[in-house]
């Protein structure tokens, strides 16, 4: 499966972005979708996921309450609808597939997008 990320952009403190994720190629519905993040210098960390129903979310805590992970199968697309944005958040944002396990865990992610800039200004 191929993914393709994009609605990053700049945005003020407090403010709003929604990031999606085009997947083609084999079964959308099939994969568990995750979004994760990389700052400058530091390592990449998982954001949020959505199983394969899409019944079942979960969120790092950092951003638990101020974004929401949401997928739309017959798009074959995932969103990331961001929230009270904060300087901490502004990274490097891809999403990825996986065929399941613990969610949080990168290694479970088979397939990833390119990455999409947020950059927060205060």
């Amino acid at each position: 499966v191929q993914l393709q990320a994009s609605g990053g952009g700049l945005v003020q403190t407090g403010g709003s972005l929604r990031l999606s994720c085009v997947a083609s190629g084999r079964a959308f519905s099939s994969y568990v979708m995750g979004w994760f993040r990389q700052a400058p210098g530091k390592e990449r960390e998982f954001v949020a996921a959505i199983s394969r129903s899409g019944s079942n979310t979960y969120y790092a805590y950092s951003v638990k309450g101020r974004f929401t992970i949401s997928r739309d199968d017959a798009k074959n697309t995932v969103y990331l609808q961001m929230n009270s944005l904060k300087s901490e958040d502004m990274a490097v944002y891809y999403c990825a597939a996986g065929a399941g396990g613990r969610l949080s865990n990168i290694k479970m992610y088979d397939y990833w997008g390119q990455g999409t800039l947020v950059t927060v200004s205060s």
